[in-house]
C-alpha cells in the first residue's frame, strides 16, 4: 500500500502541465500572478498622475515567468493578474492594457528563451528592457490615452515620453533584482527542476 502511494505521489509531482511544463510551473506561475496583482494594485507608489503612471513592479513578477518558464507561461501570467487585478481594484477591463501585459511576459520569453543565451547580465536587459518598451510604454499607452489623454491635456508621444521616464527607473530597478535573484544557486536549481519535468 504505502509503495503504492509513493508511486501515485512521483506520477503527479511528474505529471507533464501544457504551457506550464510541470505541476510545480503551474504553481509557480499561481504565485507570481498573485504577486504581480498585490504589487501593481495594492502596493504601488502613489503619485498625483497614477492613472497613467503607475510606479509598482507589477511586471516584475510577469517578466519571471516567461524568463523561466518561456514565452506562454508569461503571457498567460500576465493576461491573468492583469483580468484579476482589474476586477479585484474595481478597473474597468481595457483589452489593449491586457494585451499589453501578455506582450511583457512573451517578449521576455520569448528573447531570454531562443535569442539571448549567454552570459546572464545580457540576457536579462535584453528581456526587460524589450519587453517594458513594446508592452509597457507602447501598447499600454495607447491602451490609457483612449481614456486619460483629453483629462491630462496631453498629446499621444508626451503620454509616451512621460511613461518611458517612469519605466526606465522600473525596468533598471527590475532587471538589478531579477539578476540577483538568478545568481542565486537556490532559486536556479529550483527552476531547473521545473523546467527539466
Amino acid at each position: 500500500m504505502e509503495q503504492k502511494d509513493k508511486k501515485s505521489k512521483l506520477k503527479l509531482n511528474q505529471s507533464r502541465v501544457p504551457v506550464f511544463g510541470s505541476l510545480q510551473g503551474l504553481c509557480f506561475c499561481a504565485l507570481l500572478t498573485a504577486m504581480s496583482i498585490v504589487l501593481g494594485k495594492f502596493l504601488q507608489i502613489p503619485n498625483p498622475f497614477q492613472e497613467f503612471i503607475r510606479i509598482s513592479f507589477e511586471n516584475l513578477p510577469v517578466i519571471i515567468a516567461g524568463f523561466t518558464l518561456g514565452p506562454l507561461a508569461g503571457a498567460v501570467v500576465g493576461a491573468v493578474a492583469d483580468l484579476i487585478g482589474c476586477v479585484l481594484y474595481g478597473y474597468t477591463i481595457n483589452p489593449i492594457i491586457t494585451i499589453g501585459a501578455v506582450c511583457i511576459g512573451l517578449v521576455s520569453g520569448i528573447i531570454s528563451n531562443y535569442l539571448v543565451k549567454n552570459p546572464l547580465i545580457l540576457k536579462t536587459i535584453a528581456s526587460v528592457i524589450p519587453a517594458h518598451l513594446i508592452g509597457s510604454v507602447l501598447i499600454k499607452s495607447w491602451g490609457l490615452a483612449k481614456w486619460y489623454m483629453a483629462k491630462y491635456n496631453l498629446g499621444y508621444w508626451e503620454f509616451v515620453a512621460w511613461r518611458l521616464l517612469n519605466y526606465a527607473f522600473i525596468a533598471t530597478a527590475e532587471c538589478i533584482i531579477i539578476y540577483l535573484l538568478l545568481k542565486n544557486k537556490a532559486f536556479r536549481n529550483q527552476v531547473e527542476r521545473m523546467r527539466k519535468r
